[in-house]
């Protein structure tokens, strides 16, 4: 992905309006859902003074006539890593952990490949991104092993930076964050988290798996961009809570979330968690350097940090602390403006459609009389570049294969087992002259492309190309999207 500095035109601001009415908010969710033919939408508005309002519009699911309300349960994916965040710092109020622990105090299984960085490795760290473990999304997502499997594994991971000197996002560390909460109290980090929060701030449609939220019948269904256009997909299944991504929820228990961080910590006269240590959940941490949209995504932001569960940045000179979420078929934002007393929370049911922070930023500039920017053509303007830059590289991609060079060995000399450290084991089988890749939940058809390369056609890993690693007329890897499973 690359910068797009000429769509920052959009932004040639306006006078601040007037404060907005209740309408005004409508049309604009209106907007920006009919702009990105967005299905459904929920969102929470919460301003000084006020009651929250909630808005719904649009349907659970394309074809049929039911609506998306206030009480819609949708996924909050990323979401939840704020939650995990706050609850550590009940737990630091209560003396029962200290930001600063080593996690291993709390968490033995927890481990670092780099025997210096696991030294110092300390709970704060698993919030803040700067362990040096890249993202390895692969590890959790569709897999059919559990959280603490997750961190298990995370021990074999090699740092892709040193230590706390980069922003690299990963929902590990946060995943064993959670699991040191539960062992520091002898309590599951959903049941705690419920009690300690999700209970007393009356968040009752809360769940933290698939079959928990399916014992409702309120449920947003999650849809996809395919060939025929905008089309419901299948469910992603949370089967066990994690800290990091398995909440559940609607629009109406958002609201008092978001008046909890608006309030420092407080439900009316109780003191759920301390101003200070709900705070640090939002102090800047570590700078968002390396990421190449990141001024694509935040163009008016001099920087862009991120805190414990929170991205941090400045917007119009107003300070901006948000975070987003992304699950098959959906997609979340939450977003405060303390120094103001304004929160927003945006849930859809697309799949990773910029909507959500493109409707953030309108309404952020509505509710706090900013200039205002069009930000559903800007985001529109990113997307489009972006599709178009990958479009380019396949191209360019394809134009270099040469189907003629023949591989090296034959699919039933490649057949057997492989094995990554962390990723465990995967297996090529050859039938009818072609293989198949079988890794994880994942099971993967390919078919030669060029020499050593095979391009897999169908599933969640169509059109990615497959590496086989031969020498001295024998199989040694496969390698799948730069990680190496070495033959058995």
């Amino acid at each position: 992905m690359r910068f797009f500095p000429l769509i920052l035109v959009v932004f040639a601001a306006g006078a601040p309006a007037a404060a907005p009415t209740a309408a005004d908010i409508e049309k604009a969710v209106s907007t920006a859902r009919g702009s990105w033919a967005v299905p459904g939408v929920a969102v929470a508005v919460v301003r000084p003074g006020r009651p929250p309002l909630l808005i719904a519009q649009g349907t659970k699911r394309l074809g049929h006539e039911d609506p998306v309300s206030p009480d819609t349960v949708f996924p909050l994916a990323s979401c939840t890593k704020a939650f995990t965040a706050a609850l550590v710092a009940s737990l630091v109020d209560d003396g029962a952990m200290r930001w600063d622990d080593p996690v291993r105090k709390h968490l033995p299984a927890f481990a670092l490949s780099d025997p210096a960085a696991d030294k110092l490795v300390v709970m704060r760290d698993l919030f803040q991104h700067r362990t040096g473990l890249s993202g390895h999304d692969l590890l959790w997502y569709r897999a059919p092993w559990g959280p603490a499997e997750v961190v298990r594994r995370t021990a074999k991971l090699p740092l892709s930076e040193p230590f706390r000197t980069e922003f690299q996002y990963s929902s590990l560390p946060v995943t064993a964050a959670g699991l040191a909460v539960a062992k520091a109290t002898g309590t599951p980090w959903e049941v705690l988290l419920r009690r300690r929060l999700c209970e007393p701030l009356g968040m009752k449609s809360v769940a933290f798996t698939t079959a928990d939220a399916a014992k409702g019948n309120d449920r947003a269904v999650g849809h996809r961009v395919g060939a025929k256009g905008v089309e419901p997909t299948a469910e992603y299944v949370l089967r066990e809570p994690d800290p990091a991504g398995s909440m559940l929820c609607s629009v109406r228990d958002l609201a008092p979330w978001l008046r909890l961080h608006l309030n420092d910590g407080k439900l009316g006269d109780e003191q759920l968690v301390s101003a200070e240590n709900l705070a640090e959940t939002r102090h800047p941490a570590t700078t968002i350097r390396r990421i190449s949209s990141v001024k694509a995504t935040h163009p008016t932001a001099t920087q862009v940090s991120y805190a414990m569960g929170w991205v941090v940045y400045d917007h119009r000179g107003k300070l901006v602390v948000a975070h987003g979420g992304v699950l098959d078929g959906f997609r979340a934002l939450v977003m405060l403006a303390p120094d103001d007393g304004v929160g927003v929370a945006v849930l859809a049911n697309l799949h990773d459609t910029r909507m959500n922070m493109a409707l953030g930023h309108t309404l952020l500039e509505l509710l706090l009389e900013l200039p205002k920017g069009d930000w559903n053509a800007h985001y529109q303007k990113v997307t489009k570049a972006e599709a178009d830059a990958k479009a380019a590289a396949k191209r360019d991609r394809d134009r270099q294969r040469n189907p003629a060079v023949p591989p090296t060995l034959t699919p039933k000399q490649l057949a057997g087992t492989y094995e990554h450290p962390a990723y465990g084991v995967g297996k090529l089988t050859a039938a009818d002259g072609k293989l198949l890749w079988e890794w994880s939940s994942f099971k993967v058809p390919l078919e030669h492309w060029q020499g050593d390369v095979y391009r897999a056609t169908a599933g969640y890993f169509a059109d990615d190309l497959f590496a086989v690693r031969v020498a001295r007329g024998q199989p040694l890897a496969v390698v799948q999207r730069g990680i190496a499973f070495t033959r058995k």
